[in-house]
């Protein structure tokens, strides 16, 4: 049920939002990150496909269980690499144990070398969603230009992460914002396909 929202702006429900998953505890994060890699991926992975996660920042939904879960499966992973802002994310190749670089916020990404690829499967972190499958980030469009590129070449199915205390009533999305497939929480998987 999502949470009774004043603000119709982005920036407001991107900091109510925020606010909410800050004040939950730490153990209940890990609780509800564990509950999600419990059910799994509401999809077939398996060898051959290319599954991009994220490094998470602060409070942010921790993807590491379900790549693992993911390579288990036979899945190759990727994350991304922040470029200039304007353009989309660059999806490198990672597996774990690979060395890092520190990117743009102090973000853990794949080294320069490793090669580009386009995933399959996009975990997708964020600040806010909704019921419509529309997602706030942080507010540079990164994941939006980036989903839109990879839209435009192949067919990727996107699943946002995050806790239940992050939905809004509804995003005031744009043309430019790139609707998910799924959602996953602690609760339920959203499916919008």
């Amino acid at each position: 049920m999502p949470s009774p929202e004043p603000a119709t702006d982005k920036p407001a429900l991107r900091a109510q939002a925020l606010a909410r998953r800050d004040a939950m505890p730490a153990a209940e994060r890990a609780q509800a990150v564990e509950a999600v890699t419990q059910r799994g991926f509401p999809v077939a992975i398996g060898a051959g496909l290319i599954v991009s996660g994220y490094s998470p920042m602060k409070s942010e939904f921790n993807p590491v269980p379900l790549m693992r879960k993911a390579t288990d499966s036979g899945a190759t992973l990727a994350l991304p690499v922040t470029p200039k802002r304007g353009n989309p994310l660059i999806m490198r190749a990672w597996a774990f144990g690979d060395e890092m670089a520190e990117g743009v916020w102090g973000i853990r990404e794949p080294k320069s070398d490793a090669p580009e690829v386009f995933p399959d499967i996009m975990l997708v972190p964020l600040a806010a969603f909704d019921r419509n499958g529309q997602r706030i980030g942080y507010g540079a469009g990164y994941y939006d230009r980036t989903i839109t590129r990879i839209r435009a070449m192949k067919p990727v199915l996107t699943i946002g992460l995050a806790f239940a205390v992050q939905e809004v009533a509804k995003v005031p999305a744009t043309e430019h914002d790139a609707r998910l497939d799924l959602i996953l929480t602690e609760r339920e998987i959203i499916d919008f396909r």
